[in-house]
């Protein structure tokens, strides 16, 4: 089965998606055995001529080139290789609607001040979070991406950062929880 899917990129991230002389494009493609077409304007095809062993390695290259669109630096996007990665995009448009205002006021909640907001759900969740344009990215895994998602969703909606903080400590001692009976299960 062949895979062949076109995504429009900002025109101000073809460059990222590039790389200096082509190193990320080439570096997608040797990881996902895809073949991307970059048009200067955005237009990114992604193709996969060749009968894949895995054809889930095409839909990791559309996600790590969705990524790399959305204002995730390469080296982040591409952690989306490993099968336990998940991109999430949210966009901010179809929660808090049009109003410039609104939009550069939620995302200044989710920044925080001087990135403080951002930075705690990161190192909390072991996720990657960017703001871009009218959205919001999150790479991760779960329950760390679903985690993350919640605490966004609760600044969205207007919660006071003090009450995020402390859901996302419970979402902490909840994945410590959940990680040391993983390894009281696996030692058995």
């Amino acid at each position: 089965m062949s895979f062949k899917e076109t995504i429009r990129v900002p025109v101000d991230r073809v460059g990222v998606l590039v790389g200096r002389n082509g190193k990320v494009r080439k570096r997608i493609q040797q990881l996902t055995n895809v073949n991307l077409d970059i048009d200067p304007e955005g237009i990114v095809t992604i193709s996969n001529p060749v009968q894949s062993e895995d054809p889930i390695l095409a839909w990791k290259a559309r996600d790590i080139v969705r990524a790399i669109a959305r204002g995730f630096s390469p080296k982040n996007a591409l952690t989306l290789i490993d099968e336990d990665m998940m991109l999430l995009v949210i966009s901010l448009r179809e929660v808090v609607g049009t109003s410039p205002n609104q939009l550069k006021r939620v995302s200044g909640r989710i920044i925080g001040e001087n990135g403080r907001t951002r930075r705690a759900i990161e190192q909390i969740t072991g996720t990657k979070v960017t703001i871009y344009g009218r959205t919001v990215s999150i790479i991760g895994m779960n329950p760390g991406l679903d985690y993350a998602r919640r605490a966004i969703d609760m600044l969205i909606s207007g919660a006071p950062h003090s009450a995020v903080y402390s859901r996302l400590e419970r979402m902490r001692r909840e994945m410590n929880r959940q990680e040391a009976e993983l390894w009281e299960i696996t030692d058995l």
